[in-house]
């Protein structure tokens, strides 16, 4: 087999430390709540060798380039259709599994937002994830409230899920090597099934908050709910970086009464 050549606008950079690869794997730890596993950009499957060699584990492999594809499907042909060659942000995802399941990637760092959202999106079947990220995405995910770093993402992960930042990986074990270090998290579906608030609502005010993140959010805010319905709740004077999680759903709350009043 003829190895697979890295693509740029996929954003391809394979690793290549199987040490490594291994501590990704090892990683999945709440294995004892799912069966399956999704590995997103297997790529040449460095990951993949591992993950099929477990017994407790069903792995399903996504990836969106061909030439992957077509690889691992000689490499693995054991995998009939739980190999797709696809894109997994268009992927019907409750139309493969039907019950939990983890999924698992070296991602592309074109995409990691995408791919987060994705995950959110899928949070009641998606009992953990573990997957390598640029690092500055990987700490902006686990960031707590007051940092520069906390956003959108921060907020609306930790909603739903624990998240572990695990270990930092350096760009001379991939390759094409990429130009900065990557960082290994793991998210942790926690006991939120839905949030005590409009959840929609709650989406929309973290967006806009940190849309505009240097402002307050009297200011901020005023695209959902105009200045003068707003009172003199503190909230509404700090910056969306000073909220935490709880803070955004009192907040969440205390706009839903002042649009019913």
């Amino acid at each position: 087999m003829s190895l697979v050549k890295a693509k740029k606008h996929l954003g391809q950079h394979f690793l290549t430390d199987k040490n490594i690869a291994a501590k990704i794997v090892s990683s999945l730890i709440h294995t004892n709540q799912y069966k399956h596993v999704l590995e997103v950009g297997p790529g040449m499957g460095i990951l993949s060798d591992i993950l099929l060699e477990r017994s407790d584990l069903e792995a399903f492999l996504i990836d969106i380039d061909t030439e992957s594809y077509h690889f691992l499907n000689q490499k693995y042909p054991q995998l009939g259709d739980r190999l797709i060659n696809g894109d997994f942000l268009a992927l019907n995802l409750s139309a493969i599994f039907h019950d939990k399941y983890a999924v698992i990637g070296n991602f592309p760092y074109n995409i990691s937002s995408q791919i987060l959202f994705k995950i959110l999106e899928n949070r009641q079947q998606v009992v953990e994830m573990v997957g390598m990220f640029q690092k500055e995405v990987a700490e902006r995910c686990a960031s707590k409230a007051g940092t520069k770093e906390y956003g959108i993402l921060s907020v609306l992960i930790q909603a739903y899920y624990n998240i572990e930042y695990l270990f930092t990986v350096k760009p001379g074990t991939f390759n094409p090597p990429p130009k900065v270090n990557s960082g290994v998290i793991r998210l942790s579906r926690n006991e939120v099934e839905t949030l005590p608030c409009d959840e929609k609502l709650f989406w929309r005010t973290v967006k806009a908050g940190f849309n505009q993140r240097r402002k307050t959010l009297r200011n901020a805010l005023s695209s959902l709910i105009p200045k003068d319905r707003m009172d003199t709740n503190p909230f509404f004077d700090k910056r969306a970086e000073q909220l935490t999680v709880a803070d955004f759903i009192a907040l969440t709350q205390h706009l839903s009464k002042l649009a019913a009043a």
